[in-house]
C-alpha cells in the first residue's frame, strides 16, 4: 500500500493493538492518536507506534485516510460530533465496538453513512489497557465489517485490504444481523460465566474450599468473567434486546436439562451431551470455524528439580519450537503433569516421536 494516514480515537487493548498491527504490517502509514490517557498517548509514541499525539480531536485528523473510533462507546457520540468538522470526504471512519446498531444509527443521524464501515475484530483479552496492547492479537481472527448502504464500494474493498493487511480475516455483514450474532457467541457466554463464577462465590463454604480447587472446567469457561466490567455493562446496555431473547431461549434449555436431571432420564441426559459435543467439534473440523486446531500433548513427569528443562532441553536440541508449556495442577479434564503446545503439526509429530523415544509417557490431543 502507498503511504497513508491512520488516526485513533482511543488506545486502549483494542485501539492499541490495531495501531501497532498497522505499524508492525504496514510501515509506510503514519499514526496519529488521541486518548483521554495520557500515559497510553506517550507509551505509544515511545514505542514508535504513533508518530503524532493529538491533545485534542482537532484538525490533525483532516489529514486522515482511515479514522478508527477505539474509546469506550459512552464516549462516541461526543467524538463523533467533534470529530465530524475535522473529517475529510476520502477518510473512511470506522469503530471496533462490538454492538453495531447503536453506532449505525448515530451515524446515519449525522449523515455520515457514506463513510462509515462498522468494524468489529473477533479478537480480545481479559486484560485492558494500552499496555497489554500487542500487534499479533488479531492474526488469523475474523474482523466483522458493517457497511452503511450509502458507502463507496471502493472504501469496503479498500478497508477490507486493509484489515488482511494486518493478518485478519474479514466477514462483511448487515449490522442487525451481526448483533444478533455476537449476542449468541459472544454476549451471553460472557453472561454465564460471570454468572457461574458468582453462583460458586454465593455457596461457596466459609473456608472457600470451591475456590480452593476450582480447575480444569471451571476455569476454561469462567476465564471471560475477569474481563472489563465497564465494557460489559455497556455492551449489555447496548444490545439489550438480543441478548434478552437468546437468554431466555438458555434459560428454557437449562430448565429442560434440569427435568431430564430430576427425572433420571438416561437418553435425554445421553443426547444433550453428546449433541454438543458432536457440534462443537465440527467447529474444529471446519478450516473456517472459530475454534482452531490446538497441537498439544501432556507428559508424564516426576516431581523433581529439572525436569521440565529437562523435556525443553530435550526439544530445542532437535529444533522443535514450543509455543506454551505448562503445569497441569487438575487432572479433571487432562492427563499428564505437563502441558506443551506446538504452533503446527510438524512440530507436535516432531516432539511425540522425540519424547516417546525418550521413554517418556505422553497423551495426544489434537
Amino acid at each position: 500500500m502507498a503511504e497513508f494516514t491512520c488516526g485513533f480515537i482511543g488506545l486502549g487493548l483494542i485501539g492499541g493493538s490495531l495501531a501497532k498491527a498497522v505499524h508492525t504490517k504496514l510501515p509506510e502509514a503514519h499514526l496519529i492518536a488521541y486518548d483521554t490517557n495520557a500515559s497510553s498517548l506517550e507509551l505509544a509514541y515511545g514505542d514508535g507506534v504513533i508518530q503524532e499525539i493529538c491533545p485534542v480531536i482537532g484538525a490533525a485528523f483532516e489529514a486522515c485516510d482511515y479514522i478508527f473510533l477505539c474509546a469506550p462507546v459512552s464516549y462516541n457520540d461526543e467524538n463523533l460530533m467533534n470529530l465530524k468538522k475535522h473529517i475529510s470526504s476520502h477518510a473512511i471512519l470506522t469503530d471496533v465496538g462490538s454492538v453495531k446498531t447503536g453506532i449505525h444509527e448515530h451515524i446515519a443521524a449525522i449523515g455520515l453513512d457514506s463513510q462509515f464501515i462498522g468494524g468489529h475484530p473477533m479478537a480480545g483479552s481479559e486484560r485492558f489497557g494500552y499496555a497489554n496492547s500487542k500487534a499479533s492479537l488479531f492474526e488469523n481472527a475474523y474482523y466483522i465489517l458493517t457497511p452503511t448502504e450509502t458507502v463507496a464500494q471502493e472504501k469496503i474493498s479498500a478497508f477490507r485490504t486493509l484489515v488482511q493487511n494486518i493478518g485478519a480475516i474479514p466477514l462483511v455483514l448487515p449490522y442487525e444481523q451481526h448483533d444478533y450474532v455476537t449476542a449468541a457467541i459472544s454476549h451471553l457466554p460472557h453472561v454465564i460465566a460471570a454468572s457461574l463464577v458468582n453462583l460458586v462465590k454465593n455457596t461457596d463454604s466459609e473456608e472457600g474450599i470451591m475456590k480452593m480447587i476450582a480447575a480444569g472446567g471451571f476455569k476454561d469457561i469462567t476465564r471471560i468473567a475477569s474481563s472489563s466490567p465497564e465494557m460489559w455493562q455497556q455492551i449489555c446496555l447496548t444490545n439489550t434486546e438480543n441478548i434478552s431473547l437468546l437468554l431466555e431461549q438458555y434459560i428454557e434449555s437449562l430448565t429442560a436439562y434440569k427435568r431430564f436431571l430430576d427425572q433420571k432420564d438416561a437418553d435425554k441426559l445421553y443426547s444433550f451431551f453428546d449433541t454438543a459435543r458432536s457440534y462443537r467439534e465440527s467447529f474444529i473440523d471446519a478450516s473456517s470455524g472459530p475454534i482452531k486446531t490446538e497441537y498439544v500433548i501432556t507428559v508424564d513427569i516426576a516431581d523433581k528439580p529439572g525436569a521440565i528443562a529437562a523435556i525443553a532441553s530435550l526439544l530445542a536440541m532437535h529444533d522443535i519450537s514450543i509455543k506454551n508449556i505448562g503445569i497441569n495442577h487438575n487432572r479433571e479434564l487432562a492427563e499428564g503433569a505437563l502441558r506443551i503446545e506446538f504452533y503446527e503439526d510438524s512440530s507436535y509429530s516432531g516432539a511425540v516421536k522425540v519424547l516417546q523415544g525418550h521413554g517418556y509417557p505422553i497423551h495426544m490431543k489434537k
